[in-house]
């Protein structure tokens, strides 16, 4: 069952701003959290990151390498499935395509894994040229638990779910698979603008 935060405020984007407002969204001041299930607990010190393909996997780090490869600070907006937007989300992360720079990229499909067992699908032309990192800090601080930490995908222009939480694994594959989402009737791609939401949207 999906669990969400008991409380949050909304304000209405008017003017110039509201044409950063994907169609049927709203804005919120607060940060709404939606589960799947219970939220995992990853202690560091067992904490690892994979990404492979269809060979298996081909790097890994630990939390301690991973914090040492070199980050960037961006600032985006996200969108929410649930019709809720935040604006001007500040976090910290490393570029996906820096992590797949010992990968052969002979897949164009991905599927993040979750500690969890959360798993969501993308194309991998979305996880490249800076459209996508693997956070761990939201606003300054290290991402909590709620919010996917202690390392959660970020990609910014598809609905949030696609950002998946307490990301465990990137594998490249030829074939689309759908996610946990998706194969209960969320869209394939999950484009915020096109209001692609859910099958046949």
């Amino acid at each position: 069952m999906a669990t969400f935060s008991s409380r949050f405020t909304s304000r209405r984007k008017r003017g110039a701003e509201a044409a950063d407002l994907p169609p049927g969204q709203y804005v919120t001041s607060g940060f709404p959290v939606l589960s799947a299930g219970p939220t995992p607990q990853v202690p560091l010190d067992v904490w690892r990151l994979e990404v492979g393909g269809e060979q298996g996997v081909v790097q890994s780090w630990t939390w301690d390498e991973f914090r040492g490869l070199d980050a960037e600070k961006v600032t985006v907006d996200v969108h929410c499935v649930t019709r809720w937007s935040k604006f001007g989300t500040t976090w910290t992360g490393v570029p996906v395509e820096a992590l797949l720079t010992d990968v052969e990229l002979d897949g164009d499909f991905v599927v993040a894994s979750s500690y969890g067992g959360y798993t969501t699908n993308l194309p991998l032309e979305d996880l490249l040229d800076g459209k996508a990192w693997v956070a761990f800090e939201y606003e300054g601080e290290p991402l909590d638990p709620e919010h996917g930490g202690p390392a959660r995908l970020l990609v910014p222009h598809l609905y949030f779910w696609k950002s998946a939480k307490w990301l465990r694994g990137l594998r490249l594959q030829d074939e689309d698979e759908p996610g946990f989402w998706e194969q209960l009737g969320y869209h394939e791609y999950g484009d915020p603008w096109r209001e692609q939401r859910y099958w046949g949207d």
